[in-house]
């Protein structure tokens, strides 16, 4: 009895022994807790384990949550190693010698928990997990919609229209939209009883990404024409970055009535005789409507909004008024505008005596010029680009020959650029001729040509007489004739020269133009040289004879 006893006692302690050991073996498995990852890379889960007893049967296990189900996807012990297919990631996995499970290329479904268990027959099994993030940028968001004309409406209780879509395709995780408005964040409502709210929309595609759809309603007042919109996906990246992809830029096509009428000339500067004038006429409104044009309550024909006179006259001056036929707008708002025109002139110059004007040498000439403008005006007498007055009046006393010619008088209206008149008259000075100072000729040679201008002021022209005769040809510059002559420089030219005579009704004048033998250039210095050695001989005589001088006078 006590024996057996013993052996219950002994078995009931080994079978302690053994339960107490189990319970002091334990499996430690160390993974990452996080891996953050963009889809299409490559990605490594690490899975490490302790055991507190040797064991060489090692199972170590890769799992995932499918449906609320922890499905295996891959193993290795010591018997051999598998991956499964699960949730199509059969292809993209490898288990490593090392434990550790490799994903390639790493799509959005990936974007879970993955748990290594490792289990060990003599100290258990244990388990810890590894939190995968997949991320991938969106596209650049696209603005839709936006082309479409909105009436503005002067009615608050009207429901708001349908300003604009902003899509962003393709992103992980699921972004946000933001819409701006000149520069601004337009508050984040989706109460449709608001004048302003969004509806957004998401749509998950095929490949596991997500599309996002803001549309943006408004009741647009006037001043949003002028508003610059555009919308801002904001999207999760890596490293806990936060990124945002912004719009193209756009405004909206808004239709509202006018309340102001803008009439302007288009000309720059004083308008003068002769002009094309232009004057446009536009409202603040979009579209613009139609015009009507009036000057005095006289109706003019305009082109959408354009008012052109061509060639204008003093008589276009006055007032003119544009009226817009703007049909929506308000009853109160009065849709006109005037504008005055002046348009400057001067009249054409009046020169007293009308020429041709005949006057003898010596004779006092005096020229009067008149005009009338509408502004200040200068006057000038000109004559050869030389001006002779600055006033209406011109005096010549006493009148010569090179009075004659043609004096112009101009007009001009400072105020105004390109405001000038001018008239001319011709003075015809009758006389009788006189000859201008000769200019001598010279020829190589005795034999040689020589050709001699002879120039005369005098009216009636005079005619000209060379002696001796040549080969003879007349020309007229202004008021003055030229007469010119080729001829042989025989001895008789050499030594009298040629005589030039100019007569006319009035009477002659006379002038002799010498002919001489151009010199040697090297005869000269031929000649000098001999000169200076004359010179120098005579200087040494003197200068010995004062030497002998000196030497009798010594004691």
């Amino acid at each position: 009895m006590e024996r057996a006893m013993l052996g219950r006692v002994g078995i009931c302690c080994t079978l302690l022994a053994l339960a107490l050991q189990v319970c002091l073996a334990s499996v430690m498995v160390k993974v990452t807790p996080e891996v953050e990852v963009i889809k299409g890379e490559t990605i490594k889960l690490p899975c490490s384990y302790t055991t507190s007893a040797p064991d060489s049967s090692i199972m170590v296990l890769w799992s995932i949550e499918d449906s609320g189900t922890r499905k295996q996807i891959a193993y290795k012990s010591s018997e051999g190693s598998g991956i499964e297919d699960v949730s199509g990631m059969k292809g993209r996995l490898t288990m490593g010698s090392d434990s550790s499970l490799t994903i390639s290329p790493v799509t959005v479904e990936d974007d879970r928990a993955f748990f290594c268990q490792v289990t060990a027959k003599a100290s258990g099994f244990s388990e810890n997990k590894t939190q995968v993030k997949v991320f991938f940028a969106p596209e650049k968001p696209v603005v839709k919609g936006n082309d479409q004309a909105i009436a503005v409406s002067h009615d608050t209780k009207i429901s708001s229209s349908e300003v604009a879509k902003c899509i962003s395709r393709n992103a992980f995780p699921q972004p946000h939209i933001i819409w701006f408005k000149d520069a601004m964040p337009v508050p984040k409502e989706n109460n449709q009883k608001n004048e302003t709210y969004m509806r957004p929309s998401v749509v998950k595609e095929a490949s596991g990404l997500y599309t996002l759809t803001s549309t943006l309603y408004m009741q647009p007042v006037k001043a949003d024409a002028r508003s610059v919109f555009h919308c801002t996906v904001v999207y999760k990246m890596p490293n806990n970055q936060t990124k945002q992809e912004s719009s193209d830029k756009f405004n909206l096509l808004l239709l509202y009535s006018a309340e102001n009428v803008f009439f302007q000339l288009k000309n720059q500067g004083p308008i003068k005789e002769g002009d094309n004038v232009l004057m446009k006429c536009e409202t603040d409104g979009n579209p613009q409507p139609e015009f009507e044009f009036y000057k005095e309550d006289k109706a003019l024909n305009g082109l959408k909004g354009m008012l052109e006179m061509k060639n204008v006259t003093r008589e276009h001056a006055g007032t003119y008024r544009c009226e817009a036929l703007d049909f929506d707008a308000l009853e109160d708002v009065l849709l006109s505008k005037t504008l005055n025109l002046s348009v400057h002139y001067l009249d054409p110059m009046a020169v007293t005596p009308e020429g041709p004007l005949y006057a003898a040498i010596g004779d006092t000439v005096e020229f009067q010029c008149k005009t009338k403008s509408s502004d200040k005006y200068t006057q000038q007498w000109i004559k050869d680009s030389e001006v002779l007055s600055t006033t209406g009046v011109l005096t010549l006393q006493p009148v010569t020959l090179a009075n004659a010619g043609v004096y112009i008088c101009v007009g001009e209206v400072p105020s105004v650029p390109g405001l000038q008149k001018q008239a001319n008259v011709s003075l015809v000075v009758t006389g009788a001729p006189a000859i201008d100072d000769p200019v001598n000729g010279f020829v190589d040679k005795e034999g040689g040509m020589v050709t001699l201008k002879c120039s005369a002021f005098g009216h009636p022209a005079p005619q000209f007489t060379w002696t001796p005769s040549g080969k003879e040809s007349v020309t007229v510059v202004g008021n003055k004739v030229i007469s010119t002559v080729t001829l042989e420089a025989s001895a008789a030219v050499l030594k009298n020269g040629v005589i030039c005579e100019a007569s006319n009704d009035y009477g002659r004048d006379i002038k002799t133009f010498k002919v001489s033998i151009k010199s040697d250039p090297d005869k000269a210095s031929d000649s000098n040289a001999v000169n200076r050695g004359r010179h120098l001989t005579r200087l040494s005589l003197l200068l010995l004879s004062l030497s002998g001088l000196f030497l009798v006078y010594t004691p």
